[in-house]
């Protein structure tokens, strides 16, 4: 992707993104060109883990593959800028934030292989929950037919690219317009303005 030295997120950064918004958008090259899908993945040491349907057939592309992970983003109005005032050379742009992860796709069609990856996303996305549901709360056959329905996904030698556009590339006063117009705005609006002030 195109980064500019003032938007690269460092590894921290990209790994914190990946975390905060799991839902890649995985991408493969096949005969027929390139296929996409939404998949929730998380790291697992150094690696993306997920699963998809069987009858999603993008697993049966294994090798060369890209998972892109968005986080908040918002239209930035030229309105915002202080400086539109004083010389009106401003124009519209985009803030937001995004990791991607090049990788070679290796595909798990093991029980075991399975049950622990489900294990593990289901641990992490409901332990926030005050009675956090467990793979085991339903009946293991249950589960079984749940596996056989499912093909595990993993992203391995990966590279990760973060970026940051959170208007690091005006000056103080526009940010702090742009900022405090986003931090009025709606939800999405509101999340950006929340990663510009912990961008500063």
């Amino acid at each position: 992707m195109y980064n500019k030295p003032d938007f690269e997120a460092d590894d921290n950064e990209s790994t914190a993104i990946i975390d905060a918004h799991p839902l890649a958008e995985l991408i493969v090259a096949t005969p027929a060109g390139i296929m996409a899908t939404p998949v929730p993945m998380v790291r697992r040491g150094g690696s993306l883990v997920g699963h998809v349907a069987r009858p999603n057939d993008i697993w049966q592309h294994p090798g060369e593959a890209l998972a892109i992970f968005t986080g908040p983003d918002a239209y930035v109005s030229p309105n915002w800028y202080s400086s539109k005032a004083e010389h009106g050379r401003v124009v519209p742009t985009w803030n937001y934030t995004t990791v991607h992860v090049r990788g070679t796709l290796v595909v798990h069609d093991d029980d075991e292989w399975k049950l622990a990856l489900v294990t593990l996303l289901t641990d992490t996305f409901e332990g926030a929950q005050p009675r956090p549901w467990r793979v085991s709360d339903a009946p293991p056959d249950y589960i079984a037919g749940l596996m056989r329905r499912i093909v595990g996904i993993e992203l391995v030698d990966v590279a990760i690219e973060g970026k940051r556009k959170l208007s690091q590339n005006v000056g103080e006063s526009d940010r702090d317009g742009v900022r405090s117009a986003l931090a009025s705005g709606n939800a999405a609006q509101q999340a950006v303005a929340k990663q510009m002030r912990a961008n500063r």
